[in-house]
């Protein structure tokens, strides 16, 4: 039976930064990484984005370089069903045991879906072979339905509308944005998607997806999409940004605490000491969201590397806030905390053009957006739990 120091369940960014935070503290150990993915740890914000707007970002410049960065033994293909916590063993699906003396996990979500969709008829978007897909049907076919306004549907939407194809997008809001941004700059954001050309759907959800044409190359072409309404609406492809959710059976039969995701300590640290989660899957205290889960990169890079440091003895405690991104369309926006438009909210309008509104509940900053702004994400970092009294306190502070 193979035995590791440090095991780590999940193949992501997480996984990937933990093994370079082992390495941080040490060079040696037995380092194993367990993978359900069939490609090596990549940058994942790279599917909607560069992948599709640069031309000079090939594939192969997503790939993290994990294994040789790290000398881990990556296991691919490898899907992990149960933790023998006595033990400190795990079992594979191909039915192999496999012991550690620490164990993390990071393995990240599964995507929403719809329960009314035939199968192969939406690409529900999370992975590298997704991209795959929807890149290779871009190629050749013309009409799209992307369903979902969150930032992966409105990042799909921009990317396809950028490759010169129909894009019809269906969200259940009334604009797009509207979950996180003041009314006037959801206003803006929705007219620069229909500017582009993509044809918004709001305040509707789609109920059902069923073929109406053939299947290509292990491709479906021709779906049909019928909404809350009744109507329908046909398109070469379908591909959903639904959101996604923690799988967290292995875990709970494992008997470690979960609470939408894993419970972690302020060392990222489970209920059982052997144990660790990080990434998208692992709910810490945040000093200004409180218990919270994030899923967005910036959280996976920096959780990961501090549980691998913490496997390997640093005693620091994990106390950052992430921040969130998004590039579309030509518009710019990062976010810090909590980005919610039913608390109070204050705007200032930067000389640039550039807008800062920060997010206050009972007096305190809990929230920053950057609209349009390159630089500035320290500032707003510093702006958390301060009180913010009118827009002109809020510029002098970001220009700080």
């Amino acid at each position: 039976m193979r035995h590791y120091d440090y095991l780590i369940v999940g193949g992501g960014m997480a996984a990937d930064a933990a093994a370079r935070g082992i390495r941080e503290l040490d060079v040696a150990g037995a380092l194993g990484i367990l993978s359900a993915d069939i490609d090596p740890p990549y940058a994942r914000p790279a599917l909607s984005k560069r992948l599709w707007t640069d031309v000079h970002f090939p594939w192969h410049r997503a790939l993290l370089d994990t294994q040789q960065a790290t000398g881990a033994d990556l296991q691919l293909q490898t899907r992990v069903t149960r933790i023998l916590r006595t033990d400190q063993q795990i079992v594979t699906a191909a039915g192999e045991t496999i012991g550690y003396q620490r164990l993390l996990l990071a393995t990240g979500l599964v995507p929403r879906t719809l329960p009314d969709a035939e199968s192969g008829t939406v690409i529900y978007y999370r992975s590298a072979e997704d991209y795959r897909r929807l890149m290779s049907l871009s190629l050749y076919r013309d009409s799209f339905l992307v369903i979902g306004g969150g930032y992966i549907g409105a990042e799909l939407a921009a990317a396809l509308v950028g490759h010169g194809r129909r894009v019809t997008l269906v969200l259940p809001g009334q604009m797009l944005g509207d979950t996180m941004f003041p009314a006037d700059i959801c206003q803006e954001y929705h007219q620069e998607f229909a500017d582009a050309g993509v044809r918004l759907i709001t305040g509707h959800r789609v109920r059902q997806v069923r073929r109406s044409g053939p299947c290509e190359d292990g491709l479906q072409v021709g779906v049909t999409a019928v909404l809350d309404d009744g109507r329908e609406i046909t398109a070469d492809a379908a591909v959903a940004g639904l959101g996604a959710v923690p799988d967290l059976d292995m875990a709970r039969e494992a008997g470690l605490s979960v609470d939408d995701g894993i419970i972690v300590d302020a060392h990222l640290r489970t209920s059982d000491p052997s144990i660790w989660a990080a990434g998208d899957i692992a709910r810490y205290r945040d000093a200004v969201l409180g218990p919270t889960r994030v899923e967005h990169v910036d959280n996976a890079q920096t959780m990961g590397r501090a549980a691998g440091r913490a496997m390997a003895g640093d005693p620091e405690p994990y106390d950052y806030t992430p921040y969130i991104y998004s590039r579309v369309l030509g518009i710019d926006w990062q976010a810090i905390g909590k980005l919610d438009p039913s608390l109070e909210t204050l705007t200032t309008t930067m000389r640039d053009g550039g807008r800062v509104v920060a997010y206050i509940r009972d007096g305190r900053t809990v929230g920053v957006l950057l609209w349009q702004i390159a630089d500035g994400l320290d500032a707003a970092r510093s702006l958390l739990t301060r009180r913010i009294e009118s827009p002109a306190d809020l510029e002098s502070a970001v220009r700080r």
